[in-house]
């Protein structure tokens, strides 16, 4: 009794340890996932690849006349930056083109492809200081060609306008956003960044041109910004938090002028419109002779002329028909019930002028008279 036992233990062991490995599995992929922060990608040196490149490879783009100038100028700069990494680069002028080509001592298989992207980047208006990150590791670029997304050149350049922004502001809050340096030249979007970066101003770009409004994308993108701070939610769904915006169509459908109204079907034929023996029939004229048809045809035409000439009688008369005279307002008179005594008025007047400026009344001079004769007598 004791052998299947003993045989059974084994067996419980080896579950065991099974279902441990599968919990370190499942341990190992969520760790995988996510990147630790101040990882970084190991350089590629010359002891990766120390015997060199096998065939020579090169590339060539055209650049616009208006860039000729800029380039020129700026030309040994792009020469100096990328023979650090072993690359020609020639400018022809003449056809107007730039041409990177690897040489023997290029170790390095990728740094032709970031020469390549470099003198896009420069053909696209892209200044120098900006073009040269391409060479780093960690930044990548795309060009976004916009110009066949919308047919109409004006809405086109509406589209396009909406996408920079007044005075820029747009583009400035993606480019702060998306860590990427963006371009609008023409039919084209050149942005410059980090590969995350890039994945957005795509998305928001071809949503611009699609009539959809930057800002909406440029929300989610600030809110995605504050969640990512957040550790606990990096392994959830975020779609709770990001909005939802309903697309309105404003715009109603013109309708038309003229409303064309189907008719109820009827499986019989419409009515044949009568001629004109018909006509004259049903008046009574086909049985009349030609004498009486051409008398009624000439009185037809006086009774036409004495109406036409009616008319015109009575537009010539209007000329001399007087204009409706405006009724004449009454004037309410003067109501005489207080009288003005002029007599008073004139005597004030007089007295007022026989008097001086600051002098007494008559009455108080009359009493300072007599009171100096009553002093007189009594001394």
């Amino acid at each position: 009794m004791a052998e299947p036992a003993e045989a059974a233990e084994p067996k419980q062991k080896e579950k065991q340890k099974n279902k441990n490995k599968k919990k370190a599995a499942a341990v190992d992929e969520s760790e995988l996932l996510t990147v630790p922060d101040g990882w970084k990608e190991p350089a590629f040196t010359r002891e990766d690849n120390p015997k060199g490149l096998l065939e020579e490879s090169s590339f060539a783009t055209l650049f616009p006349k208006y860039r000729e100038a800029y380039l020129k100028e700026c030309w040994p700069l792009v020469q100096k930056a990328l023979s650090e990494h072993y690359v020609n680069a020639t400018l022809d002028l003449i056809e107007g083109s730039m041409t990177v080509t690897t040489t023997k001592k290029t170790f390095d298989p990728y740094a032709i492809i970031r020469a390549r992207d470099l003198i896009k980047l420069l053909a696209r208006s892209v200044p120098f200081e900006q073009a040269v990150r391409i060479l780093q590791d960690d930044v990548a670029c795309d060009i976004i060609k916009i110009g066949s997304l919308v047919r109409k050149r004006d809405t086109f350049i509406k589209r396009r306008g909406r996408l920079l922004g007044p005075k820029g502001s747009t583009l400035k809050a993606l480019e702060l956003l998306t860590n990427c340096y963006i371009m609008v030249q023409g039919n084209t979007v050149s942005a410059l960044g980090p590969f995350s970066g890039l994945k957005e101003v795509r998305k928001v770009v071809l949503d611009t041109m699609k009539n959809i409004h930057p800002i909406y994308n440029i929300k989610t993108l600030m809110i995605k910004r504050e969640l990512s701070k957040d550790p606990e939610l990096r392994s959830q769904s975020w779609e709770r938090f990001l909005p939802k915006f309903k697309r309105k169509n404003l715009k109603k459908r013109k309708e038309p002028k003229k409303k064309n109204t189907k008719k109820e079907y009827t499986p019989f034929p419409p009515p044949q419109p009568e001629s004109q023996i018909d006509k004259e029939l049903a008046s009574g004229e086909y049985f009349l002779k030609e004498r009486q048809k051409k008398r009624k045809r000439v009185e037809e035409i006086k009774a036409k002329q004495a109406d036409a000439i009616k008319k015109r009688q009575e537009e010539r008369n209007k000329a001399f028909i007087p204009p409706k005279e405006k009724p004449v307002v009454k004037t309410k008179k003067a109501s005489t019930e207080k009288k003005i005594d002029i007599e008073a008025i004139k005597e004030k007047v007089k007295n007022a002028k026989k008097k001086k400026l600051g002098a007494l009344p008559v009455e108080e001079v009359k009493l300072k008279m007599a009171a100096d004769e009553k002093k007189k007598k009594k001394k």
